[in-house]
């Protein structure tokens, strides 16, 4: 008597659907690896703090530099120092804040900025980073500092 389960092909549809599956499978959990919030993580967090706590005071100068280029000396010696001031204190607490918790996620569940971003309040967010004053070496050729504020 012949064997019947010896003599039989393997079945190739459910081989297919299994491995159509496990491809698709592999291809949702690569992509959930990393996630758009894995930008912000602690370490990020804590170089963020680090640099507002120490550079905040760069926040004072580029203020009263913009405001004295977009509405004059006069502005500049007056509103300008009290806006770059609260500024500069603003950037140093937040950055003090973020290097004691840059291990937890305190913000809206997440390590993203303290501060509110520049990106949608063109005049009152900040950068993520304090802004950098003097020779800058990163740009190749001259700038027209007139029309750059940050």
């Amino acid at each position: 008597m012949p064997n019947h389960l010896s003599d039989r092909e393997p079945p190739m549809k459910p081989i297919l659907v299994f491995a159509l599956v496990a491809g698709v499978a592999i291809g949702v959990f690569a992509d959930i690896q990393d996630p758009p919030g894995n930008d912000y993580g602690p370490t990020r967090k804590l170089g963020r703090g680090i640099s507002n706590f120490v550079i905040a005071p760069t926040e004072f100068f580029v203020t009263v530099n913009q405001i004295n280029q977009t509405e004059g000396n006069s502005a500049g010696a007056g509103y300008g120092v009290w806006r770059g001031a609260g500024r500069a204190a603003a950037r140093h607490v937040a950055g003090l804040i973020e290097i004691l918790t840059f291990p937890f996620p305190i913000w809206h569940d997440s390590y993203q900025p303290l501060l509110p971003s520049d990106i949608p309040y063109i005049h009152a967010g900040y950068a993520e980073f304090p802004p950098e004053v003097g020779n800058e070496s990163k740009y190749p050729y001259v700038r027209d500092t007139h029309h750059d504020f940050n």
